[in-house]
């Protein structure tokens, strides 16, 4: 059990990354990458999101919609829960650190609408994973997110001191190191687990 439950962290970190496999939450991952700092800040926020969202929305869809039949009010229950969560967290950090609130902006509302997230717990349902397995991906998911928003963004702070020439300067250069890490990452498809 406890080596099926590592062989799911590794999978969905390293070989079916949200972000730079499946291009889910691309919005946040380029929009909060600038700062390093900034980026570990919305990979926190976006781990707690997604850990405890995959636990409510499977217990949710598990005792609530299947027992009722409402199979069909997944999607709209689960972002009213994801939704709660992201309020939690907004009013948590506006409290307890302002500095990283005011630096994550109108990416922390956008958690709500980050398709990663409603994406983990969609996928919970569909691969039929008990609680324990859904908890686990779905915060080994918001870990590969992490993992390539903070790489992200210190390759970005990185290139503001390089030589590049103005054509790239910006935005263009952030696609392009964006593009060379999903492809590196791609490199973990091969792996045997």
């Amino acid at each position: 059990m406890l080596k099926d439950l590592l062989v799911l962290t590794v999978t969905v970190i390293f070989i079916e990354n949200f972000v730079l496999v499946q291009f889910l939450g691309i919005c946040p991952f380029l929009g909060v990458s600038r700062r390093t700092g900034t980026a570990l800040g919305m990979g926190m926020a976006v781990i707690f999101v997604m850990g405890v969202a995959s636990l409510l929305t499977w217990c949710i869809d598990t005792y609530i919609l299947k027992a009722l039949g409402l199979e069909y009010l997944r999607t709209v229950a689960f972002i009213l829960v994801i939704a709660s969560l992201v309020q939690l967290v907004e009013m948590f950090l506006q409290k307890a650190i302002p500095v990283l609130y005011n630096a994550l902006g109108i990416y922390l509302p956008l958690i709500t609408t980050n398709c990663a997230v409603l994406g983990v717990a969609l996928l919970n349902i569909r691969k039929e994973f008990s609680l324990l397995q859904a908890v686990v991906y779905g915060v080994g998911a918001a870990a590969g997110f992490t993992l390539a928003i903070v790489l992200f963004s210190g390759i970005r702070e990185h290139l503001e001191y390089s030589e590049i020439p103005e054509f790239l300067q910006g935005f263009p250069i952030a696609l392009i190191t964006a593009g060379l890490i999903a492809t590196a990452f791609m490199g973990f498809a091969g792996l045997k687990l």
